[in-house]
């Protein structure tokens, strides 16, 4: 059974997938409406999905994003960017795969991010979730529903995997900022970690 995230909330991946040795971060969003002159459309939104490597002192190290689709060290990899979104409750648009025994021992943080790229709000997009899971078979970690939270915000620092004793945690940040890229959002994920 999945564990529902609230902000702030942490698990261990050892007690919740015991063995577990890679997982997803799913990033989803559905397309927003839009009304005009002769009634509502559907307009595609560009959200990109992100995932920097932080060191215990809270230098970045490393970024993943649609511009890099693979980390340095070869353990993270990215899907791809969707530039109009519309996925369902449970199609994740964008993927970040983490092989955990392949990051980096000087990493020891991955923070995961969101940002609008044409700068809209979060404000009325659809089905906007993350969602952890088992890169092997898929099953469902863990989920954190980010719709309607996000107002006039066009980034949000989602999460973040850590190691803590030798071990793998998942903690739900659900820091909302602005920005079109993860860059912007910097000043706030560096106290987080």
């Amino acid at each position: 059974m999945s564990v529902n995230l609230q902000k702030g909330s942490t698990i261990s991946l050892e007690k919740e997938a015991p063995g577990l040795t890679k997982v997803v971060l799913g990033t989803g969003w559905g397309k927003r409406s839009k009304k005009g002159l002769f009634g509502t459309k559907l307009v595609d939104v560009d959200l990109d999905a992100s995932c920097l490597f932080f060191d215990a002192s809270g230098k970045a190290l490393d970024a993943v994003w649609f511009r890099q689709l693979r980390s340095n060290d070869g353990s993270v990899l990215h899907s791809g960017d969707d530039l109009t979104g519309g996925g369902g409750a449970d199609d994740p648009n964008e993927e970040i795969l983490v092989n955990l025994s392949a990051v980096s021992p000087n990493a020891t943080s991955l923070v995961f991010t969101i940002n609008s790229f044409t700068g809209d709000s979060f404000e009325g997009i659809p089905n906007a979730f993350c969602v952890l899971k088992n890169a092997d078979g898929g099953k469902e970690i863990a989920r954190y529903n980010l719709s309607n939270e996000g107002g006039n915000s066009t980034a949000l620092i989602i999460a973040k995997l850590y190691k803590h004793n030798n071990e793998w945690k998942f903690k739900a940040l659900g820091e909302w900022g602005q920005g079109r890229t993860f860059d912007n959002l910097m000043p706030k994920i560096v106290p987080l970690l």
